[in-house]
């Protein structure tokens, strides 16, 4: 893994509010889960901020939403924790059914559209916001270790946000591809090509994975794509790591896309190891 982050220092020191880090950040160590659900192709098409933002999309013709969770362990600003609430696309050209790219990230264009990225701390939220036009606020997490399960219960506050599931199982695959992200700042589309090394296990339709959802913004997002409880595909990473570098403008003057702002504070991270 030391081979992965070579040449990534000295990076290049930059400030957004109250951040100061270096460029790009590290990511040595953290546990990531994630749950794909099927939700409204025209829901989707119209939470994206450019038309040339095209939803991957099944047969049958629904599109794709993921809540995903980070437990960042070991990071070069330092530990936190985040989730994710994106949808899957394509920049330029109409995405092909089902695009085999959703596990392969090497198609052109392909990539997630960041709707919601919630964070426990400030630097992660002012890093995030300023250097990259991600729609970070400040929440609570917890997350939870089982055996045979992983969980995050995602609040704000005393307001319930979702809780979300991913059973430990699935075909055990090498994942070098990278992670692709769409946000806007400043009226640019911003394409980041983030690259990860890791080992992951992809379950198709696994028993007792779950989402909830609770009464906050993030979450009537999510049911205003008519997300099920029940996700189609999840995946959990054994282990991984990443180098997130910024990004690049690949359009102009696209749709606004702020996300909830939330509180300035810290939020509480906690994690349980059953």
């Amino acid at each position: 893994m030391s081979d992965f982050f070579a040449n990534t220092r000295p990076g290049r020191e930059v400030t957004h509010g109250g951040a100061t880090f270096e460029l790009p950040i590290l990511y040595h160590r953290d546990d990531c889960f994630a749950a794909m659900f099927a939700c409204d192709a025209r829901e989707a098409r119209a939470s994206l901020p450019s038309d040339q933002l095209h939803p991957v999309t099944l047969p049958g013709g629904k599109a794709i939403a993921i809540v995903a969770a980070f437990h960042y362990i070991d990071t070069s600003i330092g530990p936190y924790g985040e989730v994710g609430v994106v949808i899957p696309v394509v920049h330029g050209r109409k995405a092909p059914t089902l695009l085999p790219a959703l596990l392969e990230a090497r198609w052109p264009g392909f990539g997630v559209t960041v709707l919601h990225l919630p964070v426990t701390r400030t630097v992660a939220r002012d890093a995030g916001r300023g250097q990259w036009g991600y729609t970070k606020f400040v929440a609570d997490m917890a997350f939870e270790h089982h055996p045979e399960r992983l969980a995050v219960r995602l609040h704000d506050g005393d307001t319930p946000i979702l809780r979300l599931v991913v059973p430990r199982c699935g075909v055990i695959l090498p994942d070098r591809n990278p992670l692709v992200t769409y946000s806007v700042r400043d009226g640019d589309l911003i394409r980041t090509t983030i690259p990860q090394r890791g080992t992951v296990r992809n379950a198709l339709r696994p028993r007792g994975a779950s989402l909830e959802l609770g009464q906050h913004p993030l979450a009537d997002t999510l049911r205003r794509l008519r997300v099920g409880p029940r996700p189609f595909l999840t995946r959990y990473y054994v282990e991984r790591a990443g180098i997130l570098p910024a990004g690049e403008v690949v359009e102009r003057g696209v749709r606004p896309l702020e996300g909830w702002r939330g509180e300035d504070r810290e939020g509480a991270h906690t994690v349980v190891y059953r």
